[in-house]
């Protein structure tokens, strides 16, 4: 079987390889429902945990792989990753006024789930196309860029998507949303890999031009995210302190499967 897939076009690999990430991304979400019951102590350090795993993931899987790859690219390295940071967060501010005029009922525990959702599904189309950019480069022979290291990168980000998953799924959880429902969410923000993986594949060349702010970009939403809506959210809880500790449980978790798998 692995020999099968070893040999078959370096395409169809960045498709199957997105598949895998996207399915770790559905075991992580799946966590929702080993939780019997909504307390709400437990989702807060979730959510805590949560917000760790996303100011990581940030930096360790979105901004230094940015500037790393800018640098290579011999592109103007702060200016990218400055606007690709900015445009992040200006995206979400902006869909966050969009949607607020398109429907004004909608309570903010839902908007900051919303926004949740969009800002991982955004972080994990740069991933996808870090995938795709992998396998369509080993048509050119490059001596940095093997079959064998183009597998490790998505093994690499799929064990990372496992806590991404259970990020969106939990806090989700946490607004008294059923189990399935949180579980679709948060499985759901891992679909686009796949398709990332394919187009990165297609367009290798161009997507390599473009991959050091779309990085950048996911991140500020992210940040953005984080800095607004998960960390204000999990400090109303009465043990602030205690919070903020499983907060920094959630980056280091997150940190060393970056470095350990990056």
């Amino acid at each position: 079987m692995i020999t099968y897939i070893t040999n078959l076009n370096p395409t169809i690999q960045a498709l199957i390889a997105g598949i895998f990430t996207y399915s770790i991304t559905a075991l992580g979400a799946s966590i929702v429902f080993f939780f019997r019951k909504d307390n709400k102590n437990m989702m807060d350090i979730m959510l805590s945990i949560a917000s760790g795993v996303m100011i990581a993931a940030s930096f360790f899987s979105l901004l230094l792989p940015s500037v790393e790859m800018a640098e290579n690219l011999k592109i103007t390295t702060w200016l990218i990753v400055s606007l690709g940071t900015l445009s992040g967060g200006i995206f979400i501010v902006l869909g966050d006024y969009v949607f607020n005029k398109i429907n004004k009922k909608i309570n903010n525990s839902r908007k900051r789930c919303l926004l949740l959702i969009i800002s991982i599904t955004l972080h994990n189309i740069p991933e996808g196309l870090a995938i795709g950019v992998a396998f369509g480069s080993i048509v050119y022979n490059l001596d940095s860029v093997t079959l064998l290291s183009a597998w490790m990168l998505a093994i690499g980000i799929g064990i990372q998507n496992f806590p991404e998953g259970a990020a969106i799924s939990l806090p989700l959880r946490r607004e008294k949303i059923s189990k399935g429902k949180s579980f679709f969410y948060g499985q759901i923000s891992g679909i686009v890999e796949p398709i990332a993986s394919f187009i990165g594949a297609l367009i290798v060349i161009k997507i390599r031009y473009l991959l050091p702010f779309f990085l950048a970009f996911a991140a500020g939403a992210m940040l953005y995210v984080v800095a607004v809506e998960l960390i204000p959210e999990s400090q109303k809880n009465k043990n602030k302190n205690l919070m903020a500790y499983f907060f920094l449980i959630g980056f280091v978790i997150m940190m060393i499967l970056d470095i350990a798998l990056g």
